[in-house]
């Protein structure tokens, strides 16, 4: 019988080999930096797919055992498949989000104001909006134009380029702030970019906007009014480096969910033997902010998706059959890791975890059986046939895997798309990367963990 890997310190299986972690997370800060919006990330999975021989969805009219396909839409959400023997009976699901907590500028965001140009900003997500203030940010995103063009904004990631920030009322003045609580310290509204301060010469009103516009007009060919349909994050301009003096972390921003998204796209990679099942990959946007929207897990872009692949199947094989049934009996029959991030046991804050209950940074990707806050409500809560499914192919594998909830009951709680997916009635459970500062702008991992999930998502898709 396999030894059980469970509760278990995964540092102590690479002692010897190390250097395979650090490869991997080496490779996965790669990714970090190059994907700091949910579009970049898109991009970077979209590069990925094609150099491994994926092919657009919308390319192909007929679909045969083996082939790799994918869809991306709207340039934030990507959908890829490797299609298995039994074609379209059931799924293999890995699903992860792109998003991260992050300021957006408003649609009218520049304003002149005591000698300074600021950018109006509207925050993403759940934020402790102070940890906001004083640090170096770059403005990433996109900028369409009536005429169609697409203007790509990336100031600040570049070493050359000048970086921006929110500024913090200063320590000598700032006794009446201090009084307050944390989350009423820095007002949303003051989350607010500083972003040039020279006048444009013989102009007396409005000077500096008037500079800043000349600006923009000459060096990317946008006006203020094209702000009104652009798409622009302030997310931190630091990289994501080696953490601790024994390089076992990475600390960076975006790795909720970035480091399930990167995960779960490595062990999707390089499958080439044909299977049994379908398998896919699913990587969504919005998922910070409640799962609404287009390009959200709530989106019908995942059922369209399978509908077009399903009508091709039906079409190649000359049979008739209702497309919508189908696919409602393959969601159903369908398996899925809902690959997000859980929070570490933190030791400097012990009182809102729950003891034997909490995920620690180095003991392997973490199962979640149910999110939610107080009496599970907005929880999945997975069936424990389910679990043990899993946790035998883990031990089977030599995999490290803990468990969690998150934090101690009625204290706190969050949320992930397992309960989406499972509202088709197929078994789902959340299985990803325990995380310290979740949601700050520098989070951090174990390599330990990344690498230990790659496993455990390989595994799943394979065995």
């Amino acid at each position: 019988m396999a030894e059980y890997k469970y509760n278990k310190n995964v540092w102590n299986k690479y002692l010897q080999n190390r250097n395979i972690l650090d490869d991997f997370a080496d490779k996965y800060k790669t990714f970090l930096n190059n994907s700091k919006t949910e579009r970049l990330a898109a991009s970077e999975i979209e590069k990925a797919l094609i150099k491994d021989g994926f092919k657009k969805i919308s390319d192909v009219k007929l679909i045969n055992v083996g082939d790799k396909l994918y869809a991306v839409n709207k340039n934030k959400n990507v959908i890829a498949f490797i299609i298995g023997k039994k074609m379209f009976n059931n799924l293999r699901i890995l699903c992860s989000h792109i998003d991260s907590p992050r300021l957006d500028l408003k649609q009218n965001p520049i304003y002149e104001d005591g000698d300074v140009v600021l950018l109006d900003t509207h925050y993403y997500g759940g934020v402790k909006k102070y940890q906001w203030t004083a640090i170096p940010l770059a403005l990433v995103g996109v900028v369409c134009k009536k005429n169609g063009e697409v203007v790509n904004i990336n100031i600040g990631l570049d070493k050359k380029d000048p970086i921006f920030g929110v500024n913090d009322l200063l320590i000598h003045l700032s006794s009446t702030q201090m009084e307050k609580p944390l989350s009423k310290a820095i007002d949303g509204e003051k989350l607010d970019i500083t972003f040039a301060s020279i006048p444009l010469s013989n102009e007396k009103d409005s000077a500096i906007e008037k500079h800043v516009i000349k600006i923009l007009e000459e060096k990317y060919g946008i006006s203020k009014e094209d702000f009104t349909s652009a798409e622009i994050e302030a997310v931190p301009a630091f990289e994501a480096r080696d953490f601790g003096i024994d390089r076992s972390m990475i600390a960076s921003y975006g790795h909720d969910d970035r480091c399930c998204a990167f995960s779960s796209l490595e062990a999707f990679l390089n499958i080439s033997a044909p299977l049994e099942d379908t398998l896919c990959a699913i990587f969504v946007d919005k998922e910070e902010i409640g799962s609404e929207g287009a390009t959200s897990a709530q989106s019908y872009f995942v059922e369209n998706t399978i509908c077009r692949l399903i009508d091709l199947y039906l079409k190649k094989n000359k049979q008739q059959g209702d497309i919508f049934y189908n696919l409602r009996i393959c969601l159903e029959n369908s398996i899925m890791l809902s690959s997000d991030v859980t929070a570490a046991d933190d030791p400097l804050f012990k009182e809102v975890s729950s003891k034997n209950n909490m995920a620690r940074l180095g003991y392997g990707p973490c199962f979640n059986k149910y999110t939610g806050h107080k009496g599970k409500f907005g929880a999945n809560d997975a069936n424990p046939e389910y679990i043990a499914f899993l946790r035998n192919k883990l031990d089977k594998k030599d995999i490290y895997y803990q468990s969690n909830e998150l934090g101690c009951v009625d204290i706190g709680g969050g949320g992930t798309i397992a309960y989406i997916f499972a509202n088709y009635n197929m078994n789902v459970i959340d299985a990803g990367i325990p995380v310290f500062n979740m949601h700050a702008p520098m989070e951090v991992i174990s390599k330990a963990d990344l690498y230990e999930t790659y496993l455990l998502y390989r595994t799943f898709l394979l065995d």
